[in-house]
């Protein structure tokens, strides 16, 4: 069992088959306190339900005093959810990839009397600390995990160009590790991953655009919007193609053709800031 990183994405390496690490990883969320909102081996992702960060509970005396009595009464403006993925690697094994949303509560007027959810940046730290105690979970000495998820490492390059009159993501990596660093980044940023074809370089992925007239930051905004209909997703895939150590990423529309639409210059500048 060891950990790779690249940049702040770190992932678990794993030398035993998909399908017997699955009960373990799903075990591993319920005994932390987590509802599963998706359980899909099939497709190899399992993902909580949205959980309060409890550990944003100021500790103050009052509280100390009261202890755990009241804990109920307590209330944070944070939610996190993790989505784990597991491929299966060349050599047999199994590789884990788990990845952090968040959402925070804000006032939405100057009166402050309304709130709204709006999305919160990915916490690469919170990541590494699940990954730290699942490796534990899966029979890693404690010592070992922590060292393995601290380790730190050059950080690749990343940058958006324009192939062809098409935006693209240039990653100065060959395609194995490009391709988890661009399923975690999708992960991360809230795409839903219907499947994906490793052999072609492809994960298909369901993509809600964003309202400029909502407040929300950035394409999730429309995803939790309590006021007015969804936006239907749009079908893409994301395309990897490796030449040498460099690899490129595009993106294509339902059918496979090259898209150039502001939707896929919105696309590839997500993947790249995750990515940086």
């Amino acid at each position: 069992m060891r950990v790779e990183r690249a940049g702040n994405q770190r992932w678990l390496v794993v030398n035993r088959p998909a399908d017997q690490v699955w009960p373990a990883v799903r075990d591993f969320w319920q005994e932390s306190g987590f509802l599963l909102a998706m359980d899909q081996p099939n497709l190899g992702i399992m993902e909580t339900d949205w959980a309060e960060n409890r550990a944003k509970i100021p500790q103050d005396f009052i509280r100390n005093a009261i202890g755990k009595v009241l804990d109920s009464v307590y209330s944070t403006a944070e939610r996190d959810k993790f989505r784990t993925r597991l491929e299966r690697s060349p050599t047999g094994g199994t590789e884990i990839f788990v990845s952090h949303r968040g959402m925070i509560e804000v006032y939405s007027n100057a009166q402050k009397d309304q709130t709204v959810w709006q999305p919160r940046a990915a916490d690469p730290e919170l990541e590494a600390e699940f990954l730290r105690r699942l490796m534990v979970r899966l029979g890693a000495p404690q010592v070992q995990a922590q060292a393995a998820t601290a380790v730190a490492s050059e950080r690749p390059t990343s940058r958006v160009a324009s192939l062809n009159s098409q935006p693209v993501v240039v990653i100065d990596e060959p395609f194995d590790r490009a391709w988890r660093r661009v399923g975690l980044a999708l992960d991360r940023t809230g795409f839903t991953v219907e499947d994906r074809d490793r052999s072609q370089g492809t994960y298909f992925v369901r993509y809600v655009p964003p309202n400029a007239d909502k407040k929300e930051p950035g394409f999730l905004g429309r995803i939790f919007s309590r006021n007015a209909p969804a936006e239907q997703p749009l079908k893409y895939r994301i395309n990897l193609k490796t030449e040498g150590q460099t690899t490129t990423v595009s993106v294509l529309n339902a059918n496979g053709a090259p898209e150039a639409s502001q939707n896929a210059q919105r696309i590839v500048q997500v993947i790249a800031d995750d990515l940086k």
